[in-house]
């Protein structure tokens, strides 16, 4: 069994569908299709930057998963491949949820690229900059980081944001409270705390107006059937049913991303490929969070491509 997976937001980099675009019509038309769809020269800003504004929330979250759905176009129209024919599921981290939904056809190239426009711009205007804030624990588990975020807390709000895998695991609040999470990471059992550079507290309670925005989004552009089940982000299980598949990407905006228990999941499922579509982030941490031997396959490059097409 096969599951095709998709980068989240910090899998972006300037340059970025430069070289694939250069190989293939099919990736030229994807971006040309993103950038109809947002009125603005997205791929230009994906190939040439400036680093800082495509960076952005708004920006990064419809360019990454454009390079990745370019990226599975190539395999899939050049190699005459279907999707059902090659994989069991899908899934993504975070905004990958969404790519792994266009990829599945729930949502079209067009809207999924207008929902994440969207979203971007609706997580960072929840929260003024510099009130919340982000960090990567490293070298335990998810139990000893929300017991390390109750304790830092202090009746702001500090949570577990991504439970990635056994190792890493980030955090996610009012910026004070994550300050004084770091300060006492090492006495929880961490090698240490690792400030990140975000804009904005994702996957707490602080983003309940994207929330919001969002559940508005997704009612008016409601998601279809996918054509194989979609492990979701909040529930680390797979879900087929279009109004589920709604209400979960709502809940995701302020719940964990249980990627470790997802990858888990999966491989209990009988999945023994993940293939990740236009990055190299995800592969370490199915590696270390699927139990028993699995490969993963990173797919960027025509390079890349042509081999997954050989091996499949």
């Amino acid at each position: 069994m096969r599951a095709y997976i998709f980068p989240g937001q910090g899998s972006q980099n300037v340059g970025m569908g430069r070289a694939l675009a250069d190989a293939s019509a099919v990736a030229r038309a994807v971006f040309a299709e993103v950038d109809d769809a947002l009125g603005q020269h997205l791929f230009k800003l994906m190939t040439d930057g400036p680093e800082d504004q495509l960076t952005l929330t708004e920006n990064a979250q419809p360019a990454i998963m454009a390079n990745a759905i370019a990226t599975l176009r190539v395999l899939q129209q050049e190699g005459g491949i279907t999707l059902a024919s090659k994989a069991s599921f899908v899934a993504g981290h975070s905004l990958g949820e969404y790519s792994a939904l266009c990829c599945a056809g729930a949502f079209s190239l067009a809207t999924t690229a207008r929902l994440l426009k969207l979203r971007g711009r609706a997580m960072q205007a929840a929260v003024p900059v510099g009130i919340g804030a982000m960090a990567a624990l490293l070298g335990a588990g998810v139990d000893a980081a929300q017991a390390l975020a109750d304790a830092a807390a202090e009746g702001e709000v500090c949570t577990v944001a991504n439970d990635n895998d056994p190792t890493q695991v980030v955090i996610s609040g009012h910026k004070d409270a994550i300050d004084r999470a770091i300060a006492v990471a090492k006495d929880h059992g961490f090698k240490r705390g690792i400030l990140l550079p975000v804009s904005a507290p994702f996957h707490c309670l602080l983003m309940q107006p994207a929330a919001d925005a969002m559940a508005e989004a997704l009612a008016a552009h409601p998601p279809g059937a996918p054509l194989v089940p979609v492990f979701a982000n909040v529930t680390a299980a797979p879900v087929s049913q279009p109004g589920d598949i709604a209400r979960l990407l709502v809940e995701q905006v302020t719940g964990r991303v249980r990627w470790r228990e997802s990858v888990a999941a999966m491989a209990a499922a009988g999945v023994h490929h993940f293939v990740e579509f236009g990055g190299k982030v995800l592969a370490p941490m199915v590696k270390r969070s699927a139990s028993g031997e699995v490969e993963v396959t990173s797919v960027i490059g025509m390079e890349d491509i042509e081999a997954l097409l050989k091996a499949i």
